[in-house]
């Protein structure tokens, strides 16, 4: 009777891989990892605003009519990134909720200034345990969020400025 041959346990040789092909990997991906990253804090940050009664965009313009008041649609927009399209919607609901006021600017008629109510200031006062909430989420100190969070507008502004070249 022949013998019989051991079934071969070496892997079959693999294709070689083009080392550009390699970047084209979807955990290789820069944008990928700031995407899934954006909706995963998002994520955390949807129950600590449900008792403020703000969504996540909402809160974000909430945080900047907290750093001072007075400033127009567009400042605000500017700040946000968000056009007029956006933020026009997402003003009216502060506002429904009474923490916003909008108001034609006397010196300019064109312009909108916002302003807070009083229930709007206050409410910064709940919001003060949201940053110290997503630290601790995140495991990292305040400090390290700070860190992150200009590393990552450094590269939004070097993300600008080629896509204004580009254009």
């Amino acid at each position: 009777m022949p013998r019989r041959q051991p079934a071969s346990t070496a892997t079959p040789p693999q294709p070689a891989v083009d080392p550009a092909d390699a970047w084209l990997a979807l955990d290789h991906q820069l944008c990928f990892a700031l995407y899934a990253a954006s909706l995963a804090m998002t994520k955390a940050y949807k129950p600590l605003l449900a008792p403020l009664g703000l969504t996540y965009p909402q809160y974000l313009a909430m945080l900047v009519l907290w750093e001072g008041e007075g400033i127009t649609v567009s400042q605000l927009g500017d700040r946000l990134a968000l056009d007029s399209g956006t933020l026009t919607p997402l003003l009216k609901r502060l506002q429904a909720l009474g923490l916003v006021q909008r108001l034609r600017d006397a010196a300019d008629e064109r312009r909108v200034l916002l302003r807070l109510t009083a229930a709007g200031r206050d409410l910064k006062a709940q919001a003060r345990a949201v940053p110290q909430a997503i630290a601790c989420a995140t495991a990292c100190d305040l400090q390290q969020i700070a860190g992150l969070a200009g590393q990552l507008k450094q590269l939004r502004q070097q993300l600008t400025a080629f896509s204004k070249a580009a254009a």
